[in-house]
């Protein structure tokens, strides 16, 4: 074959094919993906519950159970929150719990040995939601006991949670003998003994809100203003709408002057001291009273009248209204 004739099949071929070429589709165009939306912002906030505070700390028994609940805004679906427990910058506990609708959480957990613990509450950073933690709390875990002559925010909690349970007691922050009085009652009241001194067990029931007094007649007399007296532990009640208003230390009749069981109305107040020591005196039945007296030993002692401490007597007597109902019973 000649050069020229091999030319001129070449340039046959590449005529015949460039149609070929120019009918094949361009290969399409792939969109940029879209941008992922930014993480929503978030913060957090969170309270404790429970125990015995202060306006600077709040207060826990050793073995306590602490609630912890807060919110989270914005609120962003599947998200979680973590707390943490420290103890002299050691992570001692460690809780995951996911955040609610409308944002809410709820932590609850058992503290240890008394030593002050700081609670922290993050959430990690998620391609929905941005990191953030909460403020810190501070909790301090305690074992206290106090007795006469003490003073100091032990003393002054161990007061607020008598009065809140409605005990007859001085709320000063100095363990005084009305303190002592609404200690022992409180013992009395729970089966605890009959000691003015507030021991751990007085502490770690208060510190858990325990030891109320049950009325027996809780919708006894006008919109449940009664007495009631508990022979069997020696207490005092004054009540009105369903519930105690106060509770004092008293003492009933001795075996062989036993106080009078059942319902009865009081009938005649006789203020100041009588001859027989009787002081602001309220009688129920006969001669029987409730009085203050000089002597309130923690048993029965009396000559069948209900003796209450002289300092409360007043009280007694201020509340107590002719016709009011009294109860007595074991």
């Amino acid at each position: 074959m000649t050069a020229r004739l091999a030319l001129t099949l070449g340039a046959a071929a590449l005529l015949s094919a460039a149609p070929a070429a120019a009918q094949t589709p361009p290969a399409p165009t792939v969109p940029p993906p879209a941008p992922l939306p930014a993480p929503a912002a978030g913060k957090a906030k969170f309270a404790v519950h429970g125990g015995l505070s202060t306006r600077k700390a709040r207060y826990y028994a050793p073995g306590q159970v602490v609630i912890a609940r807060g919110r989270v805004q914005p609120y962003v679906a599947g998200q979680v929150v973590t707390l943490q427990v420290v103890r002299r910058n050691k992570v001692s506990m460690r809780i995951r719990r996911a955040v609610r609708a409308g944002g809410r959480f709820r932590f609850r957990f058992q503290v240890g040995r008394p030593g002050r613990l700081r609670l922290v509450v993050r959430h990690a950073a998620t391609a929905q939601q941005v990191a953030f933690r909460a403020r810190d709390r501070r909790i301090d875990v305690v074992s206290w006991s106090a007795g006469e002559g003490s003073r100091g925010a032990h003393v002054l909690l161990l007061q607020r949670a008598l009065a809140k349970l409605h005990f007859a007691v001085p709320v000063t922050g100095y363990y005084d003998s009305g303190t002592t009085r609404a200690v022992i009652a409180f013992r009395k009241t729970n089966g605890m003994g009959t000691s003015g001194v507030a021991d751990g067990a007085v502490y770690h029931k208060l510190f858990r809100g325990h030891g109320a007094y049950k009325l027996r007649y809780p919708k006894a007399g006008k919109n449940g203003k009664h007495v009631e007296f508990d022979w069997s532990r020696q207490v005092l009640v004054l009540a009105q709408k369903g519930r105690p208003y106060r509770i004092y230390h008293s003492s009933s009749g001795a075996p062989a002057t036993p106080t009078v069981f059942g319902k009865f109305h009081f009938y005649l107040q006789t203020p100041g001291t009588n001859a027989k020591g009787m002081v602001d005196s309220n009688y129920f039945i006969g001669g029987y009273a409730i009085h203050g007296y000089a002597s309130v030993p923690t048993y029965p002692a009396s000559h069948g009248c209900l003796r209450v401490p002289v300092p409360n007597a007043r009280q007694i007597f201020d509340w107590v209204d002719i016709g009011d109902p009294i109860y007595v019973y074991v």
